[in-house]
């Protein structure tokens, strides 16, 4: 029997997403608050006059929780109906924000394109919920 007996046993994968998106973002906030003790800026601050590898933290993790409503309001409906995609597409967007910020810590912002392979999860996700909305609209099959 099924914790959530309307949902299908596939299901638990886009819960595991969820999961795996939490752990994320307590490690991008965790390195940048490692980063903030060691560069020492104070808060309230969220960037530094003097330093550019604590704004290259800042800025990753930043950055990640600007487009954390765009994934969250893409993957939530895409998973509900298609589970094992949308959370392959999902878990491809997580890992790559792991890439992301390892490329923006180098203190070289150009690296934080490691992760540009997460447009391949995003638009796809985005890509699927176009799709699931035209066909809940009746307007193709």
């Amino acid at each position: 029997m099924a914790a959530i007996e309307f949902l299908s046993a596939d299901h638990g994968y886009a819960l595991l997403v969820i999961i795996y998106t939490n752990i994320m973002l307590m490690y991008l906030m965790a390195q940048v608050g490692k980063q903030r003790k060691k560069s020492g800026v104070k808060y309230p601050a969220m960037y530094s006059e003097k330093d550019d590898i604590f704004n290259c933290y800042q800025r990753a993790h930043q950055n990640t929780l600007e487009n954390l409503p765009a994934f969250y309001s893409t993957f939530i409906p895409v998973a509900l109906v298609w589970p094992r995609v949308g959370s392959i597409l999902g878990a491809l967007w997580v890992t790559s924000r792991f890439f992301y910020a390892w490329g923006y810590y180098t203190g070289d912002p150009k690296k934080r394109m490691n992760g540009a392979f997460g447009y391949i999860g995003q638009f796809g996700l985005l890509f699927m919920l176009i799709y699931l909305s035209i066909v809940q609209l009746g307007l193709i099959n």
